[in-house]
């Protein structure tokens, strides 16, 4: 992508730089990617959010030197630059300071989000990730008729388990949105996690054959 020389040289530094030991150029690389393939997805225009997306933290490679935040400080660098508004838009966004206001710039704080919350990605994302999993599983056992609750694909799923004889059909469907409601107002996570409720009744018996009279 044609860019300014001094944008060029800011990237270039950020491979010297970490945010909580994961690589800044690398984070910025594959948000960059994410977005592009997910605003192709949408319709949305594929460069310009690739384009957001290496620009989306270029004030990490100023805050050594200037001090400040990072988000202002790209906003003011991209802005000098003469930076297409989305992109702009997108270095507001993944930190909250303002709403996405386009299909790129909401691409651009999914592949954020979704970057720096990989497991293993961050020095403090697998702490984090275990407490996760361990508060929906929680979430999930505290409901009666709950025998065992198990999350799953990397924490993306919950498999809830429930005793047959105390939970019908129709109780089950009432469960899992009960459960992904208390998921949503106590668990924070990027993108969605699947509640499935499982109910499973096994009647068992035998079959023996009768030997009698037989030598």
């Amino acid at each position: 992508l044609p860019m300014d020389e001094e944008l060029m040289r800011l990237l270039g530094r950020m491979r010297y730089r970490a945010s909580y030991g994961q690589n800044a150029l690398a984070h910025t690389l594959e948000v960059a990617k994410l977005a592009a393939l997910m605003a192709a997805e949408m319709d949305g225009d594929q460069k310009l959010a690739l384009r957001a997306g290496l620009l989306h933290d270029i004030g990490k490679a100023l805050t050594q030197d200037v001090g400040g935040n990072h988000v202002d400080l790209g906003v003011e660098v991209c802005k000098r630059h003469n930076e297409h508004p989305t992109v702009i838009n997108a270095i507001y966004a993944h930190h909250g300071h303002r709403e996405p206001d386009s299909i790129e710039s909401a691409a651009v704080c999914a592949a954020d989000a979704l970057s720096a919350s990989r497991p293993g990605a961050r020095r403090d994302v697998l702490e984090n990730f275990v407490n996760r999993v361990k508060d929906i599983e929680e979430i999930a056992l505290k409901n009666r008729g709950v025998r065992d609750a198990y999350a799953i694909n990397a924490g993306r799923e919950v498999r809830v388990f429930v005793d047959a004889g105390k939970i019908n059909d129709a109780q089950t469907t009432v469960l899992s949105k009960k459960i992904a409601k208390e998921i949503e107002k106590k668990v924070q996570y990027p993108g969605e996690i699947k509640v499935t409720v499982i109910r499973e009744k096994r009647d068992i018996n035998y079959a023996k054959q009768n030997i009698k009279g037989k030598k």
